[in-house]
């Protein structure tokens, strides 16, 4: 329920869905990595393993790609293979398509060559490949939640200190409904952007003498003599004279305490309240995405207030920003009426029309046959 990227190692909720992506492999004996995908119809994409480098490919091939190539590096040498891919995700929706690739890559060649990795170190390796071989520099969320998750349960993830906790998610059971809205503008994480987002927020720890502003966040109180969250993240951030850094870095506080607060409302006895709780925490952290991070996009403010009017409880974009999809929690019985005016809202706009996706938190990357 956090967006999917860490930026600087605050806390993130994401949780796993039961779409995502089958690779299926086989051994070859040339060397030679070939992969096709069914998304993407024409001849395989053929490269020589021991010749694998970053950028040597391009394209949705250098994921698996850069699989083979991190294994490799830290040990793990993978071969020649056939690699064959399929998805239900949407690509560029901000649902983690790339992630799903690589977890599932990962995990069906240290099958074929008969290599144990424990689920944390192969998450670490697949990061790897998105970082330095495609050239994303991404958080560790994705491919985190991609092997860890577990179903019926959201994943509270600490990116400074890789400490999780399952916290249980059932939307159903409280007669609600997980939705997700693909905006269909294409978000591309290798841009610029989202770079500078990481050195603001890296800079902007270094200026307050902190390793990372997750550590700010895991202090801050939130007992009523202290104050709001977001007041208190107002004082930790008043030291640092750039408004930009100041703003970067009271959304990736506040965040993480809303993480964090969504964490224990799942964790208690579930009342009345709950789910308004968490929504409301929801459409504030799409607030502060906007506002603060700036990472945010039309269609998404469009998508989000108007689900909201529709009756949704809470609403945010997920992803890196600058494209993809809202995270939408409806009641059940409103969930019709809200897919409804979101998609009237784009014809309005004449804008393409919108996806909607279901999603129900599910068990992480495992081996089907």
């Amino acid at each position: 329920m956090g967006e999917h990227t860490d930026y600087n190692e605050g806390m993130v909720l994401p949780f796993a869905l039961a779409q995502g992506v089958t690779a299926t492999v086989a051994g070859r004996a040339d060397g030679l990595l070939a992969m096709r995908s069914k998304q993407m119809p024409g001849d395989p994409v053929v490269v020589d393993v021991p010749g694998l480098s970053p950028g040597s490919v391009r394209g949705w091939a250098a994921y698996p790609a850069g699989v083979a190539w991190a294994l490799t590096a830290a040990g793990y040498p993978v071969g020649g293979a056939d690699i064959d891919i399929d998805s239900d995700l949407p690509v560029g929706a901000g649902v983690s398509s790339s992630a799903a690739v690589e977890c599932s890559v990962a995990l069906a060649l240290c099958e074929l060559r008969g290599h144990s990795i424990g689920r944390r170190k192969l998450a670490a390796i697949a990061r790897r490949a998105e970082n330095d071989f495609v050239g994303a520099p991404t958080g560790m969320i994705d491919q985190y939640a991609a092997l860890l998750c577990q179903a019926g349960h959201a994943m509270l993830l600490d990116c400074g200190t890789q400490r999780i906790r399952q916290v249980p998610f059932n939307p159903a059971r409280a007669g609600m409904v997980a939705l997700v809205i693909d905006t269909r503008i294409p978000h591309a994480l290798v841009s610029g952007e989202y770079a500078a987002r990481r050195a603001e927020c890296e800079e902007a720890a270094r200026e307050l003498g902190i390793p990372f502003l997750g550590a700010l966040a895991a202090a801050l109180t939130t007992t009523p003599e202290a104050g709001s969250p977001a007041r208190e993240a107002e004082r930790a951030v008043s030291r640092l004279a750039d408004p930009v850094l100041r703003r970067r870095a009271r959304h990736v506080i506040t965040d993480t305490v809303r993480a964090r607060a969504i964490a224990d409302a799942l964790d208690a006895p579930a009342g009345p309240g709950t789910f308004r709780l968490i929504g409301d925490l929801l459409t504030e952290g799409h607030e502060s995405l906007r506002d603060d991070f700036e990472v945010s996009w039309e269609a998404a403010d469009v998508t989000v207030s108007t689900v909201l009017a529709a009756g949704a409880l809470g609403a945010k974009m997920i992803g890196g920003g600058f494209g993809g999809s809202v995270l939408a929690l409806v009641p059940a019985d409103a969930a019709a009426e809200a897919r409804a005016a979101v998609a009237d809202e784009f014809t309005r706009r004449s804008w393409e029309a919108p996806g909607f996706l279901d999603v129900v938190p599910s068990p992480a990357a495992r081996q089907l046959a």
